[in-house]
């Protein structure tokens, strides 16, 4: 479930096919906008109405915008994925905090990475918050379970492990090249990486902080070695 006139605007916009229904209240109505109105009104997707207090039912939000759409749940090919020339993906090793997942969605989506890997302890991508954060970008970019890296790393992908700080650590500006497929993992909130995701890792890096900042959030980490990685040259 999709809830909020921009979300549901860019659905009917880039992927009217995936809405099922679209529910709307009273209130919304009464203030939205001309142009979305023309798009929403232009959609064939079945429209429904209720009252306010019973769409505040439907929602988990404590202040509901008034607008949801009911959204298949997309199907992604992992090996059409992987098969692809170049590379640029995401692994989370036990991500539990919603907000954080719903952010490297959104993040990876707009960086144009190629595909996320979450293992099964991290939350789910489905859950209310993490749909939230994503504002729409759930259903741009493919997303995988899996336990481990171990067929990424058959696939020929290099993994490139972004840590804190730590013995055999490089900081992210002394790497100037990226190989053709590339994985960038990161961990958990408070644990960090494993230290199996860190002994298969091709390369570990820091990203340098001042001010005494000890670490960066993850999903800040996410997009700052995304958007790094991805203007670099490509090796093999």
């Amino acid at each position: 479930m999709v809830e909020g006139g921009h979300a549901v605007r860019d659905l009917l916009t880039r992927y009217p096919e995936q809405i099922l229904t679209i529910v709307a209240a009273p209130g919304y109505l009464q203030k939205e906008g001309q142009s979305d109105r023309l798009v929403r009104l232009a959609s064939s997707t079945k429209q429904y109405s209720c009252s306010d207090p019973q769409f505040s039912k439907l929602s988990d939000l404590d202040a509901p915008q008034g607008i949801l759409a009911v959204v298949r749940q997309p199907t992604w090919d992992e090996g059409e994925v992987l098969r692809q020339p170049t590379i640029l993906g995401i692994f989370g090793e036990q991500l539990q905090d919603p907000a954080n997942v719903g952010a490297i969605i959104r993040t990876a989506a707009a960086l144009n990475a190629s595909a996320l890997w979450l293992t099964p302890e991290s939350a789910d991508v489905y859950h209310p918050k993490v749909v939230r954060a994503t504002s729409g970008m759930l259903l741009a970019l493919p997303i995988f379970v899996s336990r481990d890296l171990s067929r990424l790393i058959r696939e020929g992908c290099q993994i490139f492990a972004a840590e804190v700080t730590g013995a055999g650590t490089v900081s992210i500006n002394e790497i100037h090249q990226a190989p053709k497929k590339l994985v960038l993992a990161v961990g958990n909130e408070s644990r960090g990486l494993s230290a199996q995701i860190r002994t298969q890792a091709t390369t570990r890096f820091t990203i340098p902080l001042s001010r005494n900042v000890e670490s960066l959030n993850v999903a800040a980490t996410v997009a700052i070695a995304t958007f790094y990685f991805s203007r670099l040259p490509k090796g093999k």
